[in-house]
């Protein structure tokens, strides 16, 4: 047998159990595979107690046990790292638990979280490169380690009580729309929770950048007075949580 075809049964008696990759691998071999892919199961089940411990006490054990199998079962490794397994299990919690918001979007603070720690650094705008800069001609350039989702839950607060070792809140539904916002600035990750106007303004500077046409699309929503306004108060705000790691002219 082939090096190739060995590692491709290997693999696929790992991943699947292949009753047919057992059996070119060799009746002797059983006990052995046995002991390969409990091992690999045990690694992949540790891996998201590791990046998911909130959705796990938010859940319970049993039905969190049961959906990290689910996910084994279906999501082989994808990357060289280990790191990298937890990425797909928000998309799993979803199609298991369709209609459970809060844990949806618990999963997704969790793993942004991870993710943002691990980013790219972005040094924070000194104040005085901020005063001969265009306005006009300025292209907005948000943090690396920046992402965000829309909300309809209260799993900020749930996530945020389980972090502090706090009794969490019950599960609501929020009025309106709202936003998540997960960052890193410097050595600490956060969490904020923001209106649906902040959360589309953050949309835009992701697809767009420039800030003109930022304060235009904020006029369109909100009235010339008031979007000239939020404007200012969100690059303020931006610019003084190192949300923006840079100002470029367009």
């Amino acid at each position: 047998m082939k090096l190739e075809t060995l590692q491709q049964d290997f693999r696929a008696w790992l991943t699947t159990a292949s009753p047919d990759a057992a059996g070119r691998l060799g009746a002797d071999a059983a006990a052995g595979l046995a002991v390969y892919q409990n091992n690999y199961r045990a690694q992949l089940m540790g891996c998201l107690e590791t990046s998911f411990p909130r959705v796990h006490a938010w859940m319970g054990d049993e039905a969190f046990l049961a959906a990290a199998i689910a996910h084994v079962d279906s999501h082989p490794p994808h990357a060289w790292t280990l790191d990298a397994y937890a990425d797909g299990f928000g998309e799993t919690l979803a199609a298991l638990y369709p209609d459970n918001p809060d844990l949806h979007e618990l999963a997704w603070i969790e793993h942004a979280m991870s993710q943002s720690f691990v980013s790219a650094d972005a040094a924070p705008l000194p104040v005085e490169s901020l005063a001969d800069i265009d306005w006009d001609a300025a292209r907005l350039v948000l943090a690396p380690s920046l992402t965000l989702r829309a909300a309809s839950t209260n799993a900020q607060d749930i996530w945020i009580a389980m972090n502090d070792d706090q009794p969490p809140p019950d599960s609501e539904m929020l009025a309106g729309a709202w936003g998540l916002v997960v960052w890193r600035r410097q050595f600490g990750c956060y969490l904020r929770q923001v209106d649906a106007i902040e959360r589309d303004a953050l949309v835009h500077v992701q697809a767009n950048g420039r800030f003109d046409a930022l304060c235009a699309w904020l006029v369109e929503r909100l009235g010339e007075d008031d979007g000239i306004a939020r404007a200012g108060e969100l690059l303020a705000s931006w610019l003084g949580n190192e949300l923006i790691a840079g100002v470029e002219a367009a």
